[in-house]
């Protein structure tokens, strides 16, 4: 199993907050400072050039940034020496279901999991939120297409057939 954290800065409402559920469950660590976040990281982040992908498996942990993007200061999240954006996906979650791109922090960690080759780890958090298995059944083809890419440029690619 992947540690999982996640960078949260108390913008939106802790009871509908996909990682403090997570937290709740003990599955993830949550921290406050972007200080504060394992520079060994992959972070995942929508910014990045770089597409997430199988060749990143063996990340020492996994984190995704958990707040707004209007206040995020993406100066210091750029110094990561590993971050990664994931490719095209269809978000399940009750708020913006069927928009793509539009991923809870759940939803990404997941995603990521399935990616890299760990799907038991992202079925048991998404059995923490109501809709998780369907986010799993909404992206079943892209995700099985991703997880066997061989790299970044391939996952490029293929996010292309799902556009």
């Amino acid at each position: 199993m992947i540690p999982l954290l996640a960078y949260r800065d108390n913008t939106c409402d802790p009871r509908k907050c996909t990682v403090k559920k997570l937290e709740r469950a003990g599955l993830i660590r949550i921290v406050t400072r972007i200080s504060a976040i394992p520079r060994n990281t992959l972070l995942l982040d929508p910014t990045a050039e770089q597409a997430l992908s199988p060749a990143d498996r063996g990340a020492k942990s996994l984190t995704v940034l958990d707040c707004s993007w209007e206040v995020l200061d993406t100066g210091a999240v750029r110094s990561w020496r590993i971050r990664r954006a994931l490719p095209f996906l269809v978000a399940a979650n009750p708020v913006n279901f069927g928009r793509p791109c539009m991923l809870s922090s759940v939803e990404a960690l997941a995603a990521a999991l399935v990616i890299t080759g760990e799907r038991e780890q992202a079925e048991e958090i998404l059995k923490k939120v109501s809709w998780g298995t369907r986010f799993l059944e909404v992206n079943a083809e892209p995700l099985s297409h991703y997880a066997e890419a061989k790299d970044s440029t391939e996952v490029v690619k293929l996010q292309s057939l799902f556009i």
